[in-house]
């Protein structure tokens, strides 16, 4: 049996509806019970939430492997139920910030204290870290249903970003294989592309004229605060404005690990086309 953690997110979401196509045992972990109705058939749901590792008792009961995602405030209690309940692998979701990355910077933080709490846990461990996701893209939605321009910050920051599906295909794949453990793996996507290039490949696939234009950081940074602690947004700009976190180089790892190439951004567009004509 496998507990999916964040199973109604865009990694876990897709590691769900693998594992269940697979025909693999797999648990899904939700906030509330009203939300087994989305999961696929055949997916067992339980409920519990990361931020109380007391109410995960019952979901981690007869699981052999377990994709978590980071970046709870309490991780090593989340590790010490996983241990209790003989958990035999789990699969850390992190950030590739982390390499070299500066304990100050909240969001490298975040990432860092979970990868210390795995690593401590005495569970065997595989840590996953990922570029950026193709999945920010849903941001500009509201944009493109009020009109043909988007803006955007960072907009001469390209990233290698990466499509969920492929994170979720990585994490099937080593989902309790012992030649993984102990072992953390840098993913990305094919290409590292700036926002603009990621808006010409939309235009294309919707045959919209789509055009972009470059937010102002100051305008940004308050649109930003809007919705996020000031300590993630301050950490976001040191990645991209100042330049603390480089998330361009292209890793092979995807293939190595799944023995196919991973998914371009016109991929991954092409996978969610009906979400942007609809809006």
């Amino acid at each position: 049996m496998i507990l999916v953690t964040g199973a109604s997110g865009h990694v876990g979401g897709e590691l769900v509806r693998r594992l269940a196509a697979e025909q693999r045992p797999v648990r899904a972990l939700l906030r509330s019970a009203s939300d087994a109705s989305t999961m696929p058939d055949g997916v067992e749901p339980a409920e519990g939430d990361l931020n109380r590792p007391e109410s995960l008792g019952k979901a981690l009961t007869r699981v052999d492997g377990v994709f978590l995602l980071g970046g709870f405030a309490d991780m090593p209690g989340v590790l010490a139920a996983a241990r209790k309940a003989e958990v035999g692998h789990v699969v850390a979701l992190s950030s590739r910030s982390v390499i070299g990355g500066r304990p100050d910077n909240a969001v490298a933080a975040m990432h860092l204290d979970t990868e210390a709490a795995v690593r401590a846990s005495e569970v065997p461990w595989t840590i996953l870290r990922p570029s950026g996701f193709m999945s920010n893209t849903f941001e500009w939605l509201p944009q493109l249903r009020a009109g043909d321009v988007v803006r955007a910050p960072f907009a001469n920051v390209p990233i290698a970003a990466i499509d969920p599906h492929d994170i979720a295909a990585v994490a099937a794949t080593v989902l309790n294989r012992p030649e993984h453990f102990g072992l953390s793996h840098e993913l990305s996507g094919p290409a590292a592309l700036r926002p603009a290039d990621r808006l010409a490949a939309l235009a294309d696939a919707l045959h919209r004229p789509l055009r972009f234009q470059a937010q102002p950081d100051d305008e940004a940074r308050s649109e930003m605060l809007s919705t996020i602690p000031a300590r993630y947004v301050d950490a976001f700009f040191r990645f991209f404005a100042d330049g603390e976190f480089d998330d361009t180089p292209v890793r092979t790892t995807v293939t190595e690990i799944t023995g196919r190439p991973a998914r371009t951004f016109r991929d991954w567009v092409e996978a969610h086309i009906d979400v942007f004509r609809c809006g």
